[in-house]
C-alpha cells in the first residue's frame, strides 16, 4: 500500500465514510475528555451499587411514599411530590427502575455543575470537572440515590433550576417561569423548597429581570404549590401542604422550652414537660417517642387542631427564649461541618444511610401495603463482592463536613470579590442547610442537596474579570 492508502485504511474518516454524527460525537468527547475521565468511574460506582444491592434500600419514610403512590392520597406529615414521582413510574412495577432513575439523576446533577461552569462561565475544563466531583463521588450521596426517599429528586430539581437560571446572561420570561416551576415542584417534594422559591424570586428582582419575568416566575412557582394544596384539602378540608409544620417546630423547641417562662394558655399545657433541659432527649423524640406529649392530646397526632396548638406553643417558646433557640439551632448547624460522621440523631437512624451487609427490610405490614408496586423486589438482596466494595468505599470516600465548610467559604469569597453570579447558588446552598435545623432537626441527608450548588458558587470565585458575564440590561 502507498502511504495515502495506509492512512485511509487506518482512519476511515479520511474518506468521509464516518457518519457526521459520529465525527461530532468524537469531537465533543475530545473537547470534554477530562470530564469524561471524571464521569465514567462515577457511573461505574453506581452500577456496582446496583449490582451489590438488588432492588432498593429502605428508610422508615419510604413505606408512606410508596403507599401514597399506590393510593394517590396526600400525606399528612410530609409533602407527597415524591409519591407522585413514584406514581409516574408505577406502571413498570419496578423499584429497580426507580433506583436506576435516581442514580441517573445523581449523575445528571454532576453533569449540570460541569456544563454550567463550562458553557456560561468558560471555566477551564479541569476546574469545572473538579467542581462536579463532590456531587458525583460522595458515598453518602450515592447511597441516598439508592434509598426510596425524596432527597435525590429534590436535589435534581433544585440543581436544574439553578442551572437554567444561570445558563444565559439574559433572563427571559419563559425561562424564568420554567425555573420557578421547577422550584415549585421541589417545594411539594420537600418543604425546604418554599424558602428556595422566595430566594429565586428575590434574585430575579435583584437582577432587574423585569416585572413580566418576576410575575411569570411567581405564578409558575406557586402553580404546583396551589394545586397540591387543593389536592391536600380534598382529604383534609384544609388548604395547605401538611399537618406537621407546627409539630416539627414544636419538637425543635423541646430541648429548651420552659413553660414557666412561656406561660402558654390552658389548652397548650399538655405540651409542657418538667424534665430539666440538660436531661432531655433529641428533638424528634418529642414527636415519635413513647411518652411524647402529643399522646395527651388524642389518638391522632397529625390533625389541624394539634398542628395549630403545637405551632403556637413553639412560637411562644422562641419569643420567650430566643437565646436558647439560637443556641439549639447553632449547635445543630455546626454538626454540618464536622470532619467525621458521628452517628446522629442516633445510631438506628444513621445506619439507614450506610451500605450495610444486612440492610433494614420492610416490615410485613408495609410489605402488604406496597406489594402491588413491585411484586418481586421489595426486599433488598445483597450480593457480594459488589456490596463489600460499596461498604469499603463509603468508609473512606465522602465529603467531609469540614471540606463542605471550606467550599461554602470559597463561595462566600466569590461574593466578597463581587462575583455576583455566585449569589444565587450560594444562598440556595445556605438555605438548604439552615432551614432543617431551624425548623426541625439536623440530619446528614439534608446537607447533600446543598453540595452541587455550593460547588458552583465556589468555582465562580475563580472567574477572571475578562471572562465573567456582564450585568444584564433590563428586560421587558
Amino acid at each position: 500500500m502507498t502511504s495515502v492508502e495506509e492512512r485511509v485504511a487506518d482512519d476511515p474518516s479520511a474518506t468521509g465514510t464516518v457518519p457526521g454524527h459520529v465525527r461530532r460525537a468524537l469531537a465533543v468527547a475530545r473537547a470534554h475528555r477530562v470530564f469524561l475521565v471524571v464521569l465514567l468511574p462515577a457511573v461505574g460506582l453506581r452500577l456496582v451499587a446496583m449490582l451489590g444491592y438488588r432492588g432498593a434500600l429502605w428508610f422508615p419514610d419510604s413505606y408512606d411514599y410508596v403507599s401514597g403512590a399506590l393510593t394517590l392520597t396526600p400525606n399528612l406529615i410530609r409533602p407527597s411530590g415524591y409519591s407522585l414521582f413514584l406514581w409516574l413510574l408505577s406502571p413498570f412495577h419496578s423499584l429497580t427502575l426507580v433506583v436506576l432513575v435516581q442514580h441517573a439523576m445523581g449523575v445528571a446533577v454532576g453533569a449540570m455543575v460541569y456544563a454550567l461552569l463550562r458553557h456560561r462561565f468558560a471555566l477551564p475544563t479541569w476546574l469545572a470537572s473538579a467542581a462536579a466531583v463532590p456531587a458525583l463521588y460522595d458515598a453518602f450521596g450515592i447511597q441516598l440515590e439508592h434509598l426510596v426517599l425524596s432527597d435525590t429528586l429534590f436535589t435534581f430539581l433544585v440543581t436544574l433550576a439553578v442551572t437554567l437560571a444561570l445558563w444565559r446572561n439574559t433572563l427571559s420570561t419563559r425561562r424564568m417561569a420554567l425555573v420557578c416551576l421547577l422550584v415549585g415542584l421541589a417545594a411539594v417534594t420537600r418543604s425546604v423548597g418554599l424558602p428556595v422559591l422566595v430566594l429565586m424570586l428575590a434574585w430575579l428582582a435583584l437582577r432587574r429581570a423585569g416585572w413580566r419575568a418576576v410575575a411569570a416566575g411567581l405564578v409558575a412557582g406557586l402553580l404546583p404549590i396551589v394545586l397540591y394544596a387543593g389536592w391536600f384539602s380534598s382529604r383534609t378540608h384544609q388548604f395547605g401542604l401538611t399537618y406537621s409544620t407546627g409539630i416539627f417546630l414544636y419538637s425543635r423547641t423541646m430541648p429548651f422550652a420552659d413553660c414557666r417562662k412561656m406561660k402558654p394558655p390552658v389548652d397548650e399545657l399538655p405540651l409542657c414537660i418538667d424534665t430539666p433541659p440538660n436531661k432531655r432527649g433529641r428533638s424528634q423524640y418529642y414527636i415519635w417517642g413513647r411518652i411524647s406529649p402529643f399522646h395527651r392530646l388524642g389518638e391522632h397526632k397529625f390533625t389541624a387542631d394539634t398542628e395549630a396548638r403545637a405551632g403556637d406553643f413553639a412560637q411562644r417558646a422562641i419569643l420567650a427564649q430566643p437565646g436558647d433557640y439560637a443556641g439549639t439551632v447553632t449547635s445543630d448547624l455546626l454538626r454540618t461541618f464536622r470532619w467525621k460522621h458521628p452517628p446522629f440523631p442516633e445510631t438506628t437512624t444513621y445506619d439507614y444511610y450506610l451500605f450495610q451487609q444486612h440492610p433494614p427490610q420492610p416490615p410485613p405490614t408495609a410489605v402488604r401495603r406496597m406489594r402491588p408496586y413491585d411484586r418481586g423486589h421489595l426486599n433488598t438482596h445483597v450480593v457480594r463482592p459488589y456490596s463489600r466494595i460499596m461498604q469499603v468505599y463509603q468508609r473512606y470516600f465522602f465529603l467531609r463536613g469540614t471540606m463542605f465548610g471550606l467550599i461554602l467559604l470559597v463561595g462566600l469569597g466569590a461574593l466578597l470579590r463581587r462575583r455576583w453570579e455566585a449569589l444565587l447558588p450560594w444562598t440556595v446552598a445556605v438555605a438548604a442547610i439552615v432551614v432543617p435545623p431551624t425548623t426541625a432537626e439536623f440530619d446528614y441527608r439534608y446537607v447533600i442537596p446543598a453540595v452541587p450548588v455550593a460547588c458552583v458558587a465556589a468555582a465562580l470565585a475563580f472567574i477572571r474579570r475578562d471572562t465573567a458575564a456582564p450585568e444584564p440590561a433590563d428586560e421587558a
